[in-house]
């Protein structure tokens, strides 16, 4: 595996099935290659609590495209290398439920690593693996709950993982995206 698609989404309410934002970064051969971010239309009303989180708001999506405008562009990058996020069973949900909200034809089930997971192994140490504290411990500059910013500081923790030897293949998982599920085959 040489092509990593580090991603991350922000959404604008606790049902987590729409999104707010989409923050894109591309690893390959051990570098970054490759950076996109949109604000996304959700389509949805926001969360007060969402709206603090992220600043997003509302109006600020209100001409930005919508998921299904956004797809043709996001789907040929997703789909050209290993999906990679942090805490990834959260963006893994939201990407599933969004493309089950459109209607989008997909596969059933897509591969993926957690760059969280692979920080409990890789540096242990840490006093937690938040995206946050890895970042301020590595001296990852980060723009917490910007997808862009979270995306960038997935890609620069893998890189710093494969710089430390870290083999991605044993931190491979399957994601269900019709049941909206890690499945449980082969995993550590």
């Amino acid at each position: 595996m040489s092509r990593f698609i580090c991603f991350d989404v922000e959404t604008p309410n606790f049902r987590n099935d729409r999104m707010s934002a989409i923050g894109i970064s591309v690893v390959e051969n051990g570098a970054l290659a490759e950076e996109f971010y949109s604000l996304v239309n959700p389509e949805a009303e926001f969360d007060r609590f969402n709206i603090y989180l992220t600043g997003i708001t509302p109006e600020a999506v209100a001409n930005a495209p919508t998921f299904l405008q956004l797809w043709p562009k996001i789907r040929p990058i997703l789909k050209s290398g290993l999906l990679v996020a942090h805490n990834a069973q959260f963006d893994m949900s939201v990407l599933s439920k969004c493309l089950s909200a459109y209607n989008i034809p997909c596969a059933e089930k897509t591969r993926y690593a957690c760059t969280c997971t692979m920080g409990k192994r890789v540096e242990a140490a840490m006093p937690d693996h938040k995206l946050n504290t890895m970042c301020r411990e590595l001296g990852i500059e980060l723009d917490h709950h910007n997808a862009g910013s979270d995306a960038r500081a997935c890609a620069l923790l893998l890189i710093h993982y494969l710089s430390k030897g870290a083999d991605v293949s044993g931190f491979v998982r399957e994601y269900d995206l019709h049941g909206f599920r890690t499945l449980r085959t082969g995993a550590r």
